[in-house]
């Protein structure tokens, strides 16, 4: 968009969204006072509702407390469990060889593929 200014830094690197943030109050059925962090004190503190988008917080973010058990130490490292499956995955001039694993205190869903001479 030619013109239009986004927040930070300028060019394609700009971020397009910037938020969550807390709606103060409705000053017109379609504008809104938002509350702005510090660092854009230079922006006006009303927004039209079709500049705002409705914020669909997912819950993967958070962390499980009962999940996680930490050492003595206060300290929480992840350890893979087993190896359920072996695959080798071709390049131009060499072959990269992946296993998958389960992570402990990670459910079924969260099994990954990682190479095999990093497990």
């Amino acid at each position: 968009m030619i013109g239009v200014m986004r927040f930070g830094k300028k060019g394609n690197l700009s971020p397009r969204c910037i938020g969550p943030l807390k709606i103060l109050h409705c000053v017109w059925p379609v504008a809104y006072r938002l509350a702005l962090p510090p660092s854009l004190s230079r922006v006006h503190l009303v927004f039209h509702m079709s500049m705002l988008k409705k914020y669909h917080g997912d819950g993967d973010y958070i962390i499980k407390w009962d999940l996680v058990l930490l050492e003595i130490n206060l300290q929480y490292e992840e350890k893979p469990i087993a190896i359920l499956d072996r695959d080798v995955r071709k390049l131009r001039t060499k072959e990269i060889k992946f296993v998958k694993v389960p992570w402990k205190h990670h459910p079924v869903e969260e099994n990954t593929w990682e190479i095999e001479k990093d497990v």
